[in-house]
């Protein structure tokens, strides 16, 4: 059974599935949760002006997966991210093949993919 998710739990979880060999303090360990924060950042930057940093979110979310794993990283993202961004979140997991089947968190089959970022990312190659 999957632990869901909440704000007491959300440390000590990602501390478990933090697998980093080359991190040496608790430092370390926040300023790689903290790509999360700047993923919020890249959203609503798009969300209010169009301007979409693909490249960078993509090099988040691709460093947050090789640190903590696909699931949890899937999971965490959800988790910390405001619902209005999921369509965004769940363009670019799809994109790189990260998005689970299912999240304890959210009813992943109730989110859209967002047309207008699922088409930038298609022209990366």
């Amino acid at each position: 059974m999957t632990v869901r998710i909440t704000e007491k739990n959300f440390i000590m979880l990602a501390v478990k599935n933090y697998e980093n060999p080359a991190c040496e303090s608790m430092d370390e360990f926040f300023e790689d949760l903290n790509r999360i924060k700047y993923i919020k950042r890249l959203f609503t930057k798009y969300d209010k002006n169009g301007e979409l940093r693909e490249r960078l979110i993509l090099n988040h979310i691709i460093i947050l997966n090789n640190l903590f794993g696909t699931e949890f990283c899937a999971r965490m993202l959800f988790f910390n991210m405001d619902p209005e961004f999921y369509s965004y979140l769940k363009s670019f997991l799809s994109y790189l093949n990260y998005l689970p089947n299912s999240i304890p968190e959210v009813e992943l089959s109730l989110i859209n993919l967002d047309s207008k970022i699922s088409k930038i990312l298609e022209k990366i190659k």
